[in-house]
């Protein structure tokens, strides 16, 4: 009987002991892939995506023109110079967010750039700031390349549209929108009925409202708005700090040790629960029932 019960224990013992190792095994292995897998930020889209009606911003570049050939008819157009928009696209990481969130400042009040948009989201930890930012295109290159001194880059690009056409359209609508509006005009002037006047009157005060909007895109080309742009999203939280073996160690055995117990109370619990009821089964005296 002794020989029985400490087989018995010996064996229960040495299944305790694999389970034990089982759990800390998973648990020290988990605490690599999670560590390795675990998300500190979204930087896969670009914020500015998401938000509608944005300043746009406008640069003027003078371009060399060849002279004409000889005999040619042709007459090179030297009325404006090139028109374009350049965007930088800077998305960087941070573990210490108020400095380079105050570098980021100091570095745009040095650069006398203006700030067009701002956003920032986020609780301590998880904080994000973006903005927009309006920078004079002769120093453009070096605010670019200052910026990516802060936090850790985690994404670059810089974008150059040539809007040399659409100013020159805008131009010529506005031309057209304002001779119709004086020939409008003119019509006011030969003798009518107020009912002959109102649809001049209508047409009129239409076609100046559209003159006004193409004033406002017109205003974004005049040299003294002139900038480019950049799209600063700063992250926080983005530098993931080494974690020594015997941490991990430590970690995975309190880890184990809470769980291993709570195993052994429902294991006993259950063992007890099934001998309660064999022998309840047994006083009931239920024939046939093992059978």
């Amino acid at each position: 009987m002794q020989t029985s019960i400490k087989a018995t224990s010996w064996r229960l013992f040495r299944w305790g002991v694999g389970v034990f190792i089982v759990l800390f095994i998973f648990r020290l292995v988990y605490g690599y892939m999670a560590s390795n897998t675990t998300a500190t930020g979204d930087y896969g889209e670009n914020y500015f995506d998401q938000v509608n009606d944005l300043r746009k911003n406008y640069a003027s570049a003078k371009t060399a023109m060849s002279a004409p050939s000889a005999g040619s008819t042709v007459q090179p157009d030297f009325s404006t110079n090139q028109k374009y928009e350049k965007t930088a696209t800077v998305r960087t990481t941070t573990s210490d967010f108020p400095k380079d969130e105050s570098d980021v400042r100091k570095k745009i009040e040095a650069y006398k750039a203006m700030i067009q948009y701002e956003k920032a989201l986020g609780k301590t930890g998880h904080r994000e700031l973006h903005l927009m930012i309006g920078v004079n295109p002769e120093k453009f290159d070096s605010f670019y390349h200052e910026i990516q001194r802060i936090g850790t880059i985690k994404s670059l690009s810089i974008t150059k549209v040539d809007k040399t056409n659409e100013y020159r359209q805008l131009n010529a609508k506005k031309i057209s929108l304002e001779k119709t509006v004086a020939s409008l005009e003119a019509l006011k002037t030969n003798p009518r009925t107020n009912t002959d006047l109102l649809p001049i009157y209508d047409r009129q005060l239409e076609l100046e409202d559209r003159l006004q909007n193409l004033g406002v895109d017109l205003g974004n080309f005049n040299t003294e708005n002139e900038f480019c742009t950049v799209k600063l999203s700063l992250y926080e939280g983005a530098t993931v700090q080494s974690i020594s073996f015997i941490h991990r160690v430590k970690v995975a055995l309190q880890w184990t040790i809470h769980y291993f117990t709570y195993t052994v109370i429902a294991f006993t619990m259950l063992v007890a629960f099934i001998f309660i009821l064999l022998l309840i089964i047994d006083r009931l005296n239920i024939p046939g029932l093992f059978k």
